[in-house]
């Protein structure tokens, strides 16, 4: 998700057209958000909807389908993920986009299959990378950021398909080796001292490289799962990322009911169990920690955004997601609420220093940013993991702080939403997207 020069066409037509049954879709949900939030709200979504499908995915030959961010001509584990959420709700009513996040998902394990530590990937060996002198010169990786969400994304993805549609096309014989690839990965990286991964990258950015010849910061084991870099693409100040590996342990929930009902293969079952276990309990051993003294809250015990097993604590929460404050949408059945709800209360208030307040909004930003910039992305999971007042109030934020473009942008200040980030970013478009069905379904509830 490293930010470039745009690249896209954010005011290209919208070609080819839509499936007659996803535009009637769309539209339908469109109209749900119109009627509770207006006509220029309503067609933003409707707009962002369509912008998704048509500008962004590619279809192949196989029935793959190559998503890129918007901006940038490659595509991440990630953002291919989240770039789907708010179409997860139609799968069972709609073929077509069944059959295109099939098809994402068919890709997304191609390249894990390719390259488990890879984050971001081009559309066939076409040597294209963010920095062509990385020690990664693999034709068909973008870059090779080892990221825990680059292996929990693609395997929720496949779940939410299958428990959506009853499909097991795309769960076939190399699914089975991703997953089990994916297991025995997070596995060996609870002892990262053992693992080949490396990466290396000559820049006087401390964030786009990892210490010690490309082996991160020293780590005690913990039973926590090493991550190189967040899920901005920022190396890690401690190796253990909290939220990544709650996110992970419930993937890892996903891996052992796939293996189980749809393989018969309770060996991968019970493995997948037993390592998500131990990530949970690795995060509540080390992971949970007091609130920062003399702030706002000093006392109760919340999650440290990331760890490093040595006494080094790091507390924060950054706007990408998996982030402390998305933990109910990603980890909801391994989460400690009572925790998380502490958690969240130091990740929107100023002890979090990644935590931004101007004349017209306050919210979650991130350092992969301009200081003092918010992230739409933060304002949509603080609404989406709130009350149904403040969905209201931040679906109505992110729209008014679109800087006169009808368009959710990466980032912007807080004072002046014309000075923002990225010209289009479709994971944000689609974050403002999920917060606006979610918004309407308030209202039919």
């Amino acid at each position: 998700m490293g930010t470039l020069t745009t690249t896209a066409r954010p005011d290209a037509p919208l070609d080819p057209p839509l499936d007659a049954e996803v535009d009637a879709t769309l539209r339908a949900a469109a109209d749900r958000v119109r009627a509770v939030a207006g006509e220029r709200v309503g067609g933003m979504v409707e707009a962002a909807l369509r912008r998704t499908l048509t500008d962004t995915v590619t279809t192949g030959a196989d029935g793959s389908a190559f998503v890129i961010t918007g901006d940038i001509p490659a595509m991440w584990m990630r953002d291919s993920t989240t770039q789907l959420t708010p179409y997860l709700r139609f799968l069972a009513g709609c073929a077509p986009l069944a059959d295109l996040v099939a098809g994402v998902v068919r890709r997304q394990l191609a390249c894990l299959d390719h390259d488990p530590y890879a984050n971001a990937f081009n559309d066939g060996p076409t040597g294209a990378h963010y920095d062509p002198d990385d020690v990664c010169d693999d034709p068909h990786v973008w870059e090779q950021k080892y990221e825990v969400d680059s292996l929990a994304y693609p395997v929720t993805l496949a779940h939410r398909l299958w428990r959506a549609t009853g499909r097991t096309d795309v769960l076939d014989e190399r699914a089975h080796r991703v997953l089990r690839t994916v297991v025995d990965q997070l596995r060996l990286e609870q002892r990262h001292d053992r693992s080949p991964y490396r990466f290396s990258r000559d820049t006087a950015i401390p964030t786009e490289t990892l210490a010690r010849d490309g082996r991160g910061t020293p780590v005690g084991f913990t039973g926590m799962t090493w991550s190189g870099f967040r899920p901005s693409d920022d190396a890690c100040t401690f190796g253990y990322n909290v939220p990544a590996n709650l996110f992970a342990a419930q993937a890892l929930l996903a891996v052992a009911e796939i293996a189980g009902e749809v393989w018969s293969d309770t060996a991968l079952a019970d493995d997948a169990r037993a390592l998500s276990g131990e990530l949970v309990d690795g995060a509540a051993a080390h992971g949970v920690v007091p609130h920062p003294a003399g702030t706002p809250g000093d006392g109760a015990r919340i999650y440290a955004y990331e760890v490093d097993g040595l006494g080094g604590v790091l507390c924060m929460d950054d706007a990408n997601t998996p982030s402390l404050l998305s933990l109910p949408l990603v980890a909801p059945d391994v989460l400690d609420p009572d925790v998380w709800r502490a958690t969240r209360d130091f990740v929107l208030s100023p002890a979090n220093p990644y935590f931004f307040t101007g004349s017209v909004a306050s919210g979650v930003g991130s350092p992969h940013t301009m200081p003092g910039r918010v992230w739409p992305i933060a304002l949509a999971v603080e609404g989406l993991t709130g009350t149904p007042e403040d969905r209201r109030r931040l679906l109505q934020l992110i729209a008014d702080a679109d800087g006169g473009t009808d368009r959710v942008h990466e980032s912007f200040d807080p004072s002046d939403p014309t000075q923002y980030s990225r010209p289009w970013f479709s994971w944000a478009d689609s974050m403002f997207c999920e917060l606006a069905l979610a918004v309407a379904d308030d209202a039919s509830s």
